[in-house]
Formats: C-alpha cells, structure tokens, sequence
C-alpha cells in the first residue's frame, strides 16, 4: 500500500480500538470517556458509506469498526444498519459495496444473539441466496462470504432450536428448499485442480449443510436424497484432485495459499470438512440409513484418502521425532479425519461396517497388488494406508460380536498383507515397514504365533542394525506392545542385545523418539526383570542422567521414572538403585534454592518413588537422607510443585515406615512434632489451595498409622480441617478433605454420635456450627468424588452417619436439586443475572439419595450397553422427560428379582471402575476399609434400616425420585 493508503488502514483499526475502550461503560476494558451521543452518531453516519472502498485491508478494518459499534449498538440504537447493509449488497452496479458489506455482516453475524437472529435471517437469507445462486454475476469469493454468513446464523439457530423449536423451525422450513438446490448446483460438478475457489466454496457449503442437518434434522429427511447424489460427486472427485496434488505431489496443492481475505485455501482443509460432513451423516440414526447400503463404497474412498501425502514422506524421512508425533497426536490430517469416519462407519453400521471395512481393505490390498506387478513407484502408499485404516478401528474390530469367520477372514488377510511385505526392501519402503510394526502389535491377537515371533525378532534386529528412524520406531511400537504377552523363553538369548542396543539409542534419541524408547526399555525391563541386574549398572546411571537433564519435562521425567521403578522391581536391583540414588538426592534436598527449577520437586519424585512397595530397611536408608529436608520443603517452600512431592513424599515415608518412623531419627516427640507441624502448614486457611493440594492423603497416613499420637490432636485437626475447606478454591482437595472426615467416622465408630457432638461443637464460620457446614459440602460434592477407595469411605461413612438417628440430623436442610432457570440461551445480558438456585432438602433424604445414586451408578456399568445415542435420539424426538433419573430407571434397572449373582457382578464392575492405579493406591493399601465390598455394604445396610426403622424408611423412601426408589428396591428384593 502507498502510504495514504498505509494512513488511512492504520486510522480504521486506530479507531476500532477507540471504539472498544469508549464506546460503552459496561463493556469490559472500557476507558473514560465515553463518547457522547452526538459523537456516536456522527462516526456511525460516517461509517457505513466507506464499507465500499476498493482496499481490501481499508474494507475490513472498517468492517470490525462497524462490527463493534454494532455490539453495543444494533438494533436499538442503530436501526437502519441492517438497511444500509441491505441496499449495499443489493447493489450490483458496485462490487466494492456487495464485499464490504459482506465482510461487515460476516463479522456482525459472528455475535449474534437469541433476539438479533429472528429479526435478521428472514430479511437477510433472500439477499444472501440471490448472491450465492448468480455466479455470473458475483465472483466466488463473494458467493464465499455469503455462505459463511448463512453458516453463521444457522449455527445461532441451531443454538436456539433447543428452546424455540416451533420459532426456528417455522422460519427455517420455506427457505431451505431452495438453499439446498443451489447447494446441490455448487456440488455437482466434478472438483477442479486448478481453481481453489472451487474447494473454498464447497467447503463453505459443507459447512453450511452440516449445520442445516443438525440443527433441522426433521426439515432436511425430505432434502436428504436432493443433495447425497451431488455430495458423492464432489467426494469422489475429490479424491483424483488429492491424489494427484498431495498424495503424488505431481500438481500444485496451492498450500499456504491465502484469499483477499486472508483465509487460508487449503485442499486438506475442504478434504478434512467433507468428513466432518459425512460423520454428522453417520452419526445421524434417521441418516445413516439412507447411506447405509453406499457403505462399502464410502470406506472404500476414505482408505484412498488416507495415504501418505508427498510432504508427509518428506518431512517424516528427515524428522524422526515429527514422524512420532504426527503418529501419537493424530494430528489435523486427512489421515485422522478417515480414522474417524471409520471408526464411526462401525459404530452406526454395527456388522455392516466391519464388513464394509474388511471388503474394502482387501480389495484395496488387491489393487495394491497389480500396482507393484506393475512397477509404480507408490504402491506401497494404499498397502500403508490400508494397514493403516485397519490399524485405527482395532479395538472395534477385535471387540465386535462377529462370526467367527469374519474374524477368520481379517486375520488371514492381515497375515497375508504382512508376509508378503515383509519381503519386501527395509531401507526402500521404510513407512510400509513402520506400518507393519505398528499393525501387528495391534492385531497380535488374530495372527499366528509364529508371525508375531518372527516380527519380535526382525524388530530387535531392526534396533542393532542401521536403518532408517521410521523403522526403529515402528520396531519400538511393536515391542513395547509385544513384550509384556510374549512367552520370555524364546526371546531368553535376545534380551541382552535388546537392552543394548534401546541403551545405546537412547544415547541419541531426542524429544518424541526418546519418550518411545523409554517406553520400550520399561516394557523390556518387565519382560525379562532376571536381565536387569546384570544391566542396570549401565542402565540406571543413563536414565538417571536423562531423567536429571530433562526433570522439566513432564513427559520424559515420568518415563525416566517409570523405567527406574520397573528396574527396582526386578530381583536383585533395589538395592544398588537405592544405593546409586540417595547420595545424589541428598544434596538436592538439603539446598532446594540453589537447584535449577524442577530439580527439586523432581527428586522428591524420585524418592516417593523409591518408597512404593519398599521393605522397612530401604524405607529407613530413604528417612535418614530425606526426611528433614523434606520437612523444611512443606514449611518454607513457596513452590506449590515442590510442596505437593514433598506432602507425597511425607505420606509414602509414613506410609512405609508406620510408627516405627518416628524412632528413626533418635528424638521420637521431635520427629512427631515436625509431621504436625506439616499437617498445621498444609491447612492453613491463608495458603493457596494448590500447594495443598495433597495434604488429604497426608492426613490419612497420619491418622492411620499414627492412631494413638494424633488422638490427643483429633478436634484441634477438625478445626483446622474445617477452616481449610473453607478457604478451598480446587474442588478435588474439597474432596480429599471430606474422605478424611469420613475416616474419622469410621473410626469413632460404634459411638459415630460422639463425633456428631464433636463437630457440633466446633464453630463453622457461616453455618451453625462444623457439623452443618461439613455435611452440607459432604452431600453437594459426594457424586464428585473419584477412586474406588475415595468412594467407598466416604458412601459407608454416610451410612453410618444415617444409622445413628442423631437428632441434629433432622435438623438440617442440605442442597437438593438445581431450580431450572428462565428458557433461552445465555446472551450477555442473561449472562449477568443471579447465579443458579437450588432446593433445600432434609438431609436424612439426602445421604439415602446418595446411596440409592451410587446403586444407579454401579447398575449402569452392568447393565448399559451401546444403544446410548438411539436412546437420546429417540429423547430429542419425543417427549422430553424432566427427570432424567426417570429415563434411567425405565432402561437400567432389571425386572422381577435380582439374584446374588447380579449383585456380585455389580459389586466386580464398581472394583474395575474404580481400579484406577492412581498413587493413592500406596497410600490406601493398608486400609481395611479398602477391602470392604461396596454393593453387599450398601444392601446390608438398607436392609438392616428398612428392618428396624421401617416407618422413617419409609418416609424418606417416599422422597427420593422414582429411580433413586427402584435402585433400593431392587437389592432389597434379593
């Protein structure tokens, strides 16, 4: 631009950005002063007239100036914007008047409320359509910006269908005929590889049709079959423009190639919104079936669409680590967005699919086939890709209730592909060979032994020898996949070359590669744990190097780590590990501020790590060089990281070492003086929650391996307890909290109601007194509490509190259910009004509320199986039940009697549920509660209440929601 031009862009955004400051006192980052109404005026009449300027930058700058001054300002205050919008579209005779006011109302559109978009669609679409349906009249990227605008609007639409079905609907109905045909023209003609126009309009379209079928499925089963036929023409002609440009890189796939508007015109981009399109298809019950008897040929195309592009093979021979990533993120790709579809071609397709998809992987092997026969260079790019596809619905495949034969016929095509390819050259097709590794980790369940064996084989030697990185990486995938179901013996004489030759490319791995190798060394570890003795005085101090050099990245630190505790576990290796580790840490320890960042909170790590499973005597050898030190972390640190290990650290140390700990130190009152000096410091009200975050799972070592010392402390722990959930800010330490509370009714038990007293008479700041508050944050969170262990505690505890028939239980009102608010979406406005609202409910009903929810919970992981999108779609289209709970009791909760086996399996789905592996896990492990058998618990003890208090059963019973009464009466009936 000359510099005028330069001037005149560069007062629009100056202006835009007054606009933003002065405009309106309520907007946020408003600034004094605010523009009077007479200047507002002025700069709104001065606007309009310049939207036709031939500069694109000058247009849009000034488009975001109207844009702004219409959020505060339209339709109130600026009635006759939409008109003077209106008229420049309208106008032919100047195209720079259609753009400009295109970009306005594209950049208006896109903040839209619930009581702008009924006003404008009926007056705006006519005009839009007119533009779209003219192409020799208004150039493509014009016809673009209409579109994007119709998008826009739809999309506010779809938002309000939820409330304002009937309105949407009936606005919506006669204009969709007509927009649909026009879309069909657009798509209907084969995609053109030189013109991207051509796929940005599409793209706009796809988008817009997207909308259009999710938000008016109803209006669009008539349409449906109007705009299938043209879609699969651009699909399908789709894919010759793809392959010829990206996939072959033969023509120019105009990439990094922007509009006037600065969009980005990427063929990548259109391929990716076509799948989106088809997935919102498949996922559809109404649609899927019209598509359905088209599915072979849909996944057929995708498996095309998912082969290597030309830049991908570039990229990935010269970046390892980018060939990982690309591999472990599933990036934005045409190759992710196939994954997808077939993945949900299964889902909806059920047999079909899987069929669908075994059909078309053979039939795509075939073609790949006659392609080598035939000397092209790419065959292997479809055998990749098809191994691929198949690789990416595994799981499904492997869990689908299929016949056998069709189980038998993938595995025979799978050892057919990989035999023969396994013949073919390494080092000429290395990302064909990468795929194999990959594949056959995933499908070793329906291939012979004898090939995974020979795969297990080909890929340590592919480890000692030079080849190209994808194949090294592909061989770690396979192994660290293999290694942990393979018989050991065959692989016995290979182990010590194996942990050769991952020790020695570790030495030269980097970023993504080295997370892959640490990952496999972990798993080779495991696999033969007699080896790692005579290796880890090689191993350790290498991965103890990595692990130091690299201790601020979260990702590789935790692989070091879970290496060094695989090399722990093996037999013989604790000690030199302990040994090789503790003079290092020590030093750390005992001067954190002169450590680099993460260095200290890392090492505590490590020690916690240490600590797990540890006999006494290691235990002991980690106190006597960690302890103190560890203990001034939590009291001075002011790194929150740092005091989360270190209140880890504490817990295992308490953990491990019981009381026994705290003669270690030779001064057993200072050593129990310092673990309350902790405890003191983590609740304190004034600390940010975060560096607290695990002082719950401290607390617990405290109270059960230190009974008899933390008795004399028991109320003033309560106080403390109860004022540092009430400066809480993180929801999961409210949570940690609360399961201490319910350890200590465990452990007053029989006489829980002298705790009820206890609490009863500790002030709670806002309620009448700690036991109010306590139990109404207790009966609001307890459906957030996560852990097997965490749940169990904390249910049985209620129970035990409901058992007593105290009578301040009576007394309390706790929170119930959310009062629905006023229909319609969140605009601004609504956005600043009173905050939710909730039902107060007694809270004996509560606490049984809260068992029967837990009952509800467990019969679900039983009974539920894979019908939850028909359910919801048969929801959305009839009555809407206002009681979910209604909904779930109709579809969860069996028949007749239930007999001890269903109880059982309830009981084993709530064990795997709650079988997360998480450290609390170390921490839980001594805990009798941890063996208590939920389900069985909860029976005994409604049934036991139902007995003997039968009328106030009864009458609670009567409160709870029709499921909530159905889930007790069920177990009540066994």
């Amino acid at each position: 631009m000359s510099i005028s031009l330069t001037c005149l862009y560069l007062a629009a955004v100056i202006l835009k950005q007054f606009i933003k400051k002065h405009w309106q006192e309520d907007e946020e980052g408003f600034e004094h002063p605010v523009v009077s109404s007479d200047e507002k005026v002025a700069i709104r009449g001065l606007l309009l007239p310049l939207l036709d300027d031939p500069h694109r930058k000058i247009c849009t700058a000034i488009g975001m100036a109207v844009a702004s001054i219409a959020h505060c300002d339209w339709p109130e205050d600026w009635p006759d914007l939409l008109p003077s919008l209106m008229k420049c579209i309208s106008d032919q005779t100047n195209m720079n008047a259609v753009h400009g006011a295109l970009r306005c109302l594209a950049l208006v559109s896109a903040d839209l409320d619930d009581m702008m978009v009924p006003k404008l669609v009926p007056v705006l679409f006519p005009c839009l359509h007119t533009i779209v349906s003219s192409p020799q009249i208004y150039e493509k990227p014009l016809r673009m910006k209409a579109l994007s605008i119709v998008y826009a609007c739809t999309s506010m639409l779809g938002a309000m269908s939820g409330v304002y079905k009937a309105e949407t609907t009936g606005m919506m109905a006669p204009m969709l005929p007509s927009w649909i045909k026009q879309f069909s023209l657009i798509l209907e003609h084969p995609v053109q590889s030189e013109d991207p126009d051509d796929w940005s309009i599409r793209m706009e379209v796809i988008k817009c049709l997207n909308q259009f079928l999710q938000n008016f499925p109803s209006l669009m089963e008539s349409q449906f079959r109007v705009f299938m036929g043209p879609l699969w023409q651009t699909f399908v002609s789709s894919l010759g423009v793809y392959t010829r440009s990206s996939i072959e890189g033969i023509e120019d796939p105009y990439d990094g190639r922007y509009d006037s508007d600065g969009a980005e015109q990427s063929l990548e981009s259109f391929i990716i919104q076509l799948f989106e399109f088809l997935l919102t298809i498949l996922g559809s019950p109404k649609f899927v079936k019209v598509v359905g008897s088209n599915v072979k040929e849909l996944v057929y195309y995708t498996i095309a669409f998912m082969q290597t592009t030309d830049q991908q093979v570039h990229t990935w021979s010269i970046d390892a680590n980018q060939y990982v990533a690309d591999e472990d993120d599933n990036t934005y790709s045409c190759r992710a967005s196939g994954a997808l579809l077939l993945e949900e071609v299964i889902s909806s397709c059920g047999t079909h699919g899987i069929h669908a998809i075994i059909d078309s992987a053979k039939t795509r092997f075939s073609e790949s086939q006659q392609e080598k026969a035939s000397g092209a260079s790419s065959w292997w790019k479809m055998r990749e890709a098809t191994l691929f596809a198949l690789a990416s619905v595994s799981e499904q495949l492997l869990e689908a209730e299929v016949p056998e034969m069709t189980k038998v016929s993938l595995g025979n095509t799978l050892e057919q592909i990989l035999s023969e390819d396994m013949a073919t050259g390494v080092n000429e097709y290395p990302f064909l060979y990468a795929r194999m590794f990959s594949s056959i980790a995933k499908f070793s369940s329906m291939v012979s032994q004898g090939l995974i064996e020979h795969f297990l084989y080909t890929a340590i030697k592919a480890l000692s020898v030079d080849m190209p990185p994808p194949v090294k990486v592909g061989a770690c995938r396979a192994l660290s996949q293999l290694l942990p179901d393979t018989n050991k013996e065959i692989l016995r004489p290979h182990f010590l070359d194996l942990f050769s030759s991952l020790t020695d490319l570790l030495k030269h791995a980097s970023d993504e590669t080295m997370h892959l190798v640490l990952e496999t060394l972990q798993e080779t570890v495991k696999a033969g744990p007699e080896f790692a003795v005579s290796t880890e005085p090689v191993l350790s101090p290498i991965i103890l190097n990595m692990w130091a050099s690299n201790v601020a990245d979260p990702f590789v630190s935790i692989d070091a780590l879970e290496v060094l505790e695989a090399i722990k576990n093996a037999p013989g290796c604790m000690h030199p590990l302990v040994s090789r580790v503790l003079p290092y840490i020590g030093p750390i320890l005992n001067k954190p501020h002169q450590q680099p960042e993460g260095l200290v909170a890392g090492s505590l790590d490590l020690v916690t790590m240490l600590l797990k499973n540890a006999p006494t005597h290691i235990v002991k050898a980690v106190y006597e060089v960690s302890f103190d030190p560890v203990v001034r972390i939590v009291l001075q640190s002011d790194d929150h990281s740092e005091m989360q290990n270190a209140t880890q650290c504490l817990a295992a140390l308490i953990s491990g070492g019981k009381e026994e700990l705290l003669a270690w130190g030779g001064d057993t009152a200072f050593a129990m003086r310092s673990l309350l000096d902790v405890a003191s410091r983590l609740l304190d009200p004034d600390l940010e929650s975060s560096g607290a975050l695990f002082v719950g799972s401290y607390i617990l070592q405290l109270i059960l391996h230190l009974p008899s010392q933390m008795a004399q402390h028991i109320r003033d722990l309560v106080a403390a307890l109860v004022r540092r959930m009430q400066s809480c800010k993180i929801s999961g330490l409210r949570s940690s909290l609360l399961v201490i509370f319910a350890r200590l009714v465990h452990m007053s038990a029989p006489h829980v109601e002298q705790f009820i007293e206890l609490l009863i008479s500790i002030p709670a700041e806002g309620h009448p007194n700690s036991f109010a508050y306590i139990m109404f944050e207790w009966t609001k969170q307890q459906g957030e509490i996560q852990g097997a262990y965490q749940i169990k505690v904390t249910t049985t505890a209620l129970a035990l509190l409901l058992s007593t028939k105290h009578v301040e239980l009576g007394k309390l009102n706790v929170q119930g259910h959310l009062i629905q608010s006023t229909a319609g979406i969140t605009t601004r406005s609504k956005a600043k009004t009173a905050p939710d609202q909730w039902t107060l409910v007694p809270l004996p009903g509560k606490i049984l509320a809260s068992l029967a929810d837990t009952l509800i919970e467990i019969q679900e992981q039983v009974l539920v199986g894979g019908d939850e999108d028909s359910d919801w779609e048969e929801v959305q289209e009839g009555d809407v039940e206002t009681d979910e709970a209604v909904v779930l009791s109709s579809s969860v909760i069996p028949r007749g009697r239930p007999s001890y086996d269903y109880l059982d399996a309830m009981a084993k789905a709530f064990d795997e549920d709650g079988d997360d592996g998480d450290d609390d896990d170390l921490l839980s492990g001594a805990d009798p509660l941890n063996e208590i058998n939920l389900v069985n618990y909860i029976v005994d003890f409604l049934k036991k209440f139902a007995h003997s208090d039968g009328a106030i059963f009864s009458h609670l019973l009567q409160s709870l929601t029709k499921a909530q009464q159905d889930a007790i009466q069920m177990v009540l009936k066994q």
